[in-house]
């Protein structure tokens, strides 16, 4: 994550909150706090505003007040929009052009009345829509409970502490706060902002981000002129807040835009799209072959009308692939459910397919290759260093210099250091049972345990010394400082922020016999030694003032602070980081880290995970100094940039992708945006990100976890792997069954197979073998593989090549069993039955060979299959086995009973197929393999 410090403005003046102890004579006139009302509350000042809604500021409502205002305005979400209707769902499914092609055949032959050919090429229809409509409502659950995944959450102030909660959970009177990258979650009444501007376009259109501040405004004020009102879905892009919800869910400004309520998002992708348009080509061409023939069959062959007529019906349905759309969209909706299983949300379908070109991963270090727990392991004052002992986030352990344990009391600078720790933040340490959490930043969550290690009452002094302005944490300036006072007059500024930025802002440091004059030196040392170590260094410094200064302003910070010590922290890797990071490296993905912590930080958990060339760092003033061109040159070598504001990682993007790279870049943060829309793959963080971040993601981890990013790589290769072998079964089987009737009408003999058992043959196959493609495994080797270049053509030459084998292959087993036949005497039914059954035999074991597209499949694996793989290769069977015995079957089908000797044969022909196939593939495998080419993809 990026290296930022959220800035929460949390308190009111003593006089403002202490204002709304009890409700005007005003208030009590209002109608009852919690139902939505027609105030204009833009109208009124904030003390008045509180009053009306009867909360206190600094507290916030308790429980029981949430629960009877939760049970008068409801849920603070808009109502979803009407599901469609099952029916028309379903009919749907038949606004295809392969589907329509079929419906004509079966009206055709319906006034024909040719009743079993009709019939079962409305079943193959019917078949298809149920099995897309099912899918359909399964992807659909899928995106709702991707919506409820994104829904956004709101830091509030209940009970007077801060925690942090769903937004559809928000009450009329709720305190909220704000800072920058958030999504507003309800609308609210400022009560307090510090340089906060929200882009509004949603709701004005105004392109630029409108400044925000408390004062009321006049009644008729417009939308966008309510500086003192921040209203639902916008987006707060700088500075912090806190407000008030004065309205929710259908009360909210947004609530009142029925325009804005859209349907389920389609599930498609420009891969769907393209085999759209290649279905619409292919048929086109399918038919125009199917009218010559028909021509050549009835003028030239001489057949009867009616004959040829179904004849051709017979081979224009074993041709059109009439499932393809329905399995591919299949596909990527069982990929989407994989992704979330693994803690991936996929907010834009195309991702899925882009995720298996990634060739460079771009990722933060904060929580995402670490664990995201700081915890303060050094403090090092003008005279001592110490360390300290714990774990995580529970506030107990001691402090030790030299090795010895001490008592902190007799070092009353640590005191000093530990007051800072706990003012100058926002973070709120609390306690769930046997486990300590942090509400905020993870870094001022180490701060606060390390006050409470020192002796410090993180709760009882901010209670003494009230804040009264602060100057949040900006990526540009790098420090966060607050003021302070307290009831004894006293007045102080405390700072924290990065070493090399605070070393410019302080003039003197605090020492064991007084101040003194800096050493910058000595300080510089110390913060190389320990981020050599790994550890995150904050410098912390104050600086008394006069009691009546109350506005905090820049000048007031730069150089006459006293700088009392430094603190380090580590941040730990995940224990899944190193092996995630092996096997990108092993499937050709470069990692790259971007972070802004110290260099030699960096540089030593780069050690710690394994990345390549960790002594080689860039940092930002590094890229700042270097020109495009350079820069181009430079990120091919260096995988660690240190030091970087978020601005940085646009150019990162930029130039990695001049290299021709596909880019999957990660980001939390506001600024993080343009570059998340830049890459290739834009992924947020689910759990610290914000929500500007995960708008502008394609993807949005649910755990900020590293492993995840390179689990979610794998399903997008699998994904893709499992539509290629969909075609890749798909289009030389059909062509294969359209070949063995072709030829028999070139050539003027009998056809092997009839068109009703053409029809049947698609009926049982196309729409259960194809559709197991789509629940394939992934393959061992996938993440053995480089990445695929993004302009690789689903059907390419390889895969022209082997429609040519499979369907020259078909056609010897067709034409060679049913030649077998007829030679043995056996009547032309009985050979038709041999020849229906090796036709689907060789399908089943030709499923078997797509199943690893990459390597062999003469594995115990490969021959074990899957579940889904199996279960539909017995349904095939079972429905052979009746056409075949079943006598009220075989009078609809023309067949006869086949002996189990022919049955062998059968089942011998088809592993002849795949023994072909199989040796066909490990030749070309070998021949491709000095190329690192993929099979199919060549």
């Amino acid at each position: 994550m990026s290296e930022r410090q959220p800035g929460w403005a949390v308190q009111l003046s003593a006089a403002s909150a202490d204002s709304v102890s009890a409700p005007s004579g005003d208030a009590a006139a209002e109608r009852v706090p919690g139902t939505a009302d027609a105030v204009a509350w833009h109208t009124l000042p904030a003390e008045q505003v509180l009053s009306r809604l009867q909360v206190n500021g600094r507290a916030g409502l308790g429980p029981d007040e949430v629960g009877a205002r939760r049970e008068r305005s409801g849920l603070n979400c808009l109502p979803a929009a009407p599901p469609r209707p099952a029916w028309r769902r379903f009919l749907q499914q038949f606004n295809n052009i392969l589907i329509h092609v079929l419906l004509g055949s079966a009206l055709i032959t319906a006034v024909l009345q040719h009743v079993w050919d009709t019939v079962v090429i409305l079943a193959v229809v019917i078949a298809n829509a149920i099995i897309g409509f099912v899918q359909e409502g399964k992807a659909e659950k899928a995106m709702d409970a991707i919506r409820q995944m994104l829904a956004p959450r709101a830091a509030v102030i209940r009970g007077g502490k801060r925690i942090s909660i769903a937004g559809e959970e928000l009450v009329p009177g709720d305190i909220v706060l704000l800072e920058a990258g958030d999504k507003v979650p309800a609308d609210l009444r400022l009560l307090h902002a510090n340089r906060l501007q929200v882009h509004e376009a949603i709701l004005t259109g105004e392109s630029a981000p409108a400044e925000k501040n408390t004062g009321p405004v006049s009644l008729d004020a417009a939308l966008g002129d309510r500086a003192c009102m921040v209203f639902s879905g916008t987006l707060v892009t700088c500075g912090q807040a806190t407000g008030v919800v004065v309205a929710t869910a259908t009360s909210t400004q947004i609530g009142r835009i029925s325009d804005l309520l859209s349907g389920v998002a389609p599930l498609t992708t420009p891969l769907v799209q393209q085999m759209n348009v290649l279905a619409r080509w292919l048929t086109i061409l399918i038919l125009l072959i199917a009218g010559l023939l028909l021509v050549y069959g009835h003028f030239a062959g001489h057949y009867r009308f009616t004959e040829i007529f179904m004849v051709v019906v017979g081979m224009s349905v074993a041709a059109i692939p009439e499932g393809l759309p329905a399995v591919l969209t299949i596909t990527l909706a069982v990929g989407v459910r994989a992704m979330a299983r693994r803690n991936t949300i996929v907010r834009h379908l195309p991702t899925i397919e882009t995720l298996g070109c990634v060739s460079v991963i771009c990722t933060d270090k904060t929580g995402t290759l670490t664990r995201n727990e700081m915890m303060v392991t050094s403090v090092v004052t003008s005279d001592f260093a110490f360390t300290v002992d714990g774990a995580g986030y529970r506030p107990e352990g001691g402090m030790s210099l030299a090795d010895q344990l001490i008592d902190t009391s007799s070092h009353p600078v640590l005191a000093e250091l530990a007051l800072v720790a706990s003012l100058c933040n926002d973070a709120m340490l609390s306690q769930r049972e046997d486990d300590w959490k942090v509400e905020g930043d993870p870094m001022e969550g180490a701060l606060l345990v390390f006050a409470a290690k020192a002796g410090i009452d993180s709760e009882e002094e901010r209670r003494t010394w009230t804040r009264t302005d602060t100057i949040p944490f900006d990526a540009r300036h790098r420090f966060m400082a607050t003021l302070h006072h307290n009831h004894a007059r006293q007045a102080s500024i405390l700072v924290k922020g990065a070493p090399e930025q605070m070393l410019g802002m302080c003039s003197r440091q605090r020492g064991a016999n007084g101040d003194g004059e800096l050493d910058a030196g000595y300080w510089r040392a110390q913060v190389d030694t320990l981020a050599r170590q790994g550890q995150r260094v904050l410098a912390l410094a104050s600086r008394t003032v006069r009691p009546e200064h109350t506005v905090l302003e820049l000048a007031d910070i730069q150089g006459p602070l006293t700088l009392l010590g430094m603190v380090a922290m580590i941040d730990p890797p995940r224990s899944e980081t190193l092996q995630a990071i092996k096997q990108c490296q092993g499937a050709g993905i470069v990692v790259k880290m971007i972070t802004g912590d110290h260099s030699g930080t960096a540089c030593a958990i780069g050690h710690q995970i394994g990345l390549r060339n960790p002594d080689k760092v860039l940092t930002g003033l590094d890229l700042d100094a270097m020109d495009d061109v350079a820069l181009k040159e430079a990120v091919k070598a260096v995988n660690i940039f240190a030091r970087t504001s978020p601005e940085h990682k646009l150019r990162l993007v930029m130039s990695l992708q001049s290299n021709g790279m596909t880019v999957a870049m990660t980001g939390d943060g506001v600024n993080d945006a343009p570059a998340l829309k830049r890459a290739d793959a834009g992924i947020a963080m689910g759990e610290k990100g914000s929500e500007a971040a995960k708008e502008a993601a394609d993807l949005v981890l649910a755990d900020d976890n590293f492993a995840s990013i390179v689990a979610a790589v794998r399903e997008g290769r699998t994904v893709y792997d499992n539509i290629k072998k969909v075609l890749s079964w798909t289009l030389p089987t059909n062509a294969g069954e359209t070949m063995t009737i072709v030829v028999a009408l070139l050539l003027g003999i009998t056809l092997p197979v009839t068109p009703i058992q053409i029809l049947w043959i698609n009926l049982i196959t196309a729409v259960t073998l194809g559709i197991a493609l789509a629940f394939e495994p992934t393959e061992e080797n996938t993440m053995r593989r480089p990445p695929r270049p993004r302009q690789a053509p689903l059907i390419s030459g390889a895969l022209i090549w082997h429609m040519v084998l499979v369907s020259i292959l078909f056609l010897c087993g067709v034409y060679g069993i049913f030649s077998y036949a007829l030679n043995r005497g056996y009547s032309v039914e009985l050979a038709r039955t041999l020849a229906v059954n090796t036709l689907v035999v060789m399908e089943i074991f030709h499923l078997f060979f797509i199943r690893n597209l990459y390597g062999t499949s003469l594995t115990w694996k490969g021959v074990r299959g899957t579940r889904v793989v199996w279960t539909t290769i017995a349904a095939v069977s079972l429905a052979q086995l009746a056409i075949t015995y079943v006598p009220a079957l075989q009078a609809v089908f023309a067949t006869q009973a086949i002996a189990w000797m022919d049955g062998l044969l059968v089942i011998g022909v088809g592993m002849a197929l795949f023994a072909i196939i199989e040796i066909e593939k490990q030749i070309r495998l070998r021949l491709t393999e000095s190329k690192r080419a993929t099979p199919l993809d060549e």
